[in-house]
């Protein structure tokens, strides 16, 4: 059965971190009507069943759950901040959540490891890793030690235009790569690792979700890239998250897909 792991949003919210934006004022209540909207809509259209995690009003950004724990396959790795970050100390929450779950094996990093899973995109049976602010190559490695018996391979990416490497590229159910080019650090690389790069109108396009066939989720503020996506065929669903497009959040980070448990 396939979960939906998301976390509502702390009523701190509002004093989440914000890195590569001007900070804007942000509505809580909206946000919380545009979170549980969210929800439902990734949940009905993806076949997905909700799996909450405890809300944690001492930690602000604590609702962009896809951080907290990498999914690969069988395998949840809990992710790491640094102690000094606001975010540390969101995992517990998290964990005891996935403990719920008997059929997935759960991993911890070794402290010095430090890893955001919006850094992390996996694209069939291969991992990008983006080497950011966020995440060092100490977790790089221990997560490729973690994968690789389960033939998975490993792939480091640079990220220094944005926060996170999700916030740049995701792919489409095909393994098409999908972008807004001028917030991606090396467009060229993708041909290079024999992937088909596709740039989008807007940064807010950059970010989909995968729901099953033809059919993606979308942040509602990506209106060209809803245009362009439909010219090629494929089925989009959008989301209203500007609450938490002002913390520089997307669609990934809202939830956790866990699909192979």
């Amino acid at each position: 059965m396939p979960y939906l792991l998301v976390r509502p949003p702390a009523t701190s919210l509002a004093d989440g971190i914000v890195t590569h934006l001007e900070r804007k004022p942000v509505d809580y209540e909206k946000a919380t009507e545009q979170w549980s909207q969210y929800v439902k809509t990734i949940s009905e259209e993806g076949g997905f069943t909700p799996l909450h995690a405890p809300q944690s009003n001492t930690h602000p950004d604590s609702v962009f759950i896809e951080d907290k724990v990498l999914i690969v396959g069988p395998l949840a790795i809990l992710c790491n901040s640094p102690s000094t970050s606001a975010r540390h100390g969101e995992a517990p929450g998290v964990l005891t959540t996935l403990q719920s779950l008997p059929n997935l094996r759960l991993e911890s990093l070794p402290p010095h490891c430090l890893v955001d899973g919006g850094d992390v995109l996996k694209i069939d049976k291969t991992v990008y890793i983006g080497l950011s602010g966020r995440t060092n190559q100490a977790a790089h490695d221990h997560i490729r030690d973690l994968i690789t018996p389960l033939g998975y391979t490993l792939v480091s990416l640079p990220v220094t235009k944005t926060l996170h490497l999700k916030s740049q590229i995701t792919a489409l159910p095909d393994g098409t790569v999908i972008g807004y080019a001028p917030l991606v650090d090396d467009v060229g690389l993708f041909a290079k690792l024999g992937r088909k790069f596709v740039g989008v109108p807007e940064p807010e396009g950059a970010a989909v979700v995968c729901l099953g066939g033809r059919k993606v989720a979308l942040s509602a503020t990506a209106v060209g890239t809803k245009a362009l996506l439909e010219g090629l065929r494929w089925e989009v669903v959008t989301v209203e998250i500007g609450e938490f497009e002002k913390l520089e959040g997307c669609p990934t980070c809202l939830s956790v897909r866990i699909r192979d448990v």
